[in-house]
């Protein structure tokens, strides 16, 4: 069974911000090739979480998880992403669509956050 991975933002006007979420998408998929990955946004840019979804199952893939690219829960994280997998799957019935947690409070965060703020 192929598996897929929809990495999830909110969108934006700003093409340099929506271009973020590619490299990030790009860095996934070397380190997990066997996986197909997609991006999606919520809003305000292409492709929606539904396009990405119907993407990946057009390629073949039977279980699909929305992976949010925000960091604290949220009424998108816990609302909208499953809302949207819930109407995908009655489009896709043989496809798993799971919603994986967002970032969330993460050590190696901290390390980043204080490596920025001390930077010289």
């Amino acid at each position: 069974m192929k598996r897929a991975i929809v990495i999830v933002d909110h969108g934006s006007r700003l093409p340099e911000a929506n271009e973020l979420l590619l490299a990030v998408a790009a860095r996934v998929r070397e380190r997990l090739p066997d996986r197909l990955v997609h991006t999606a946004h919520l809003d305000l840019a292409a492709p929606s979480i539904p396009e990405a979804i119907d993407a990946c199952a057009a390629e073949g893939a039977g279980e699909i998880v929305l992976a949010p690219w925000f960091l604290s829960p949220g009424a998108h994280s816990a609302r909208d992403l499953p809302r949207i997998a819930q109407e995908a799957t009655r489009r896709h019935p043989d496809v798993r669509i799971l919603c994986a947690a967002p970032l969330g409070f993460d050590e190696r965060l901290i390390d980043v956050l204080v490596e920025r703020l001390t930077a010289k």
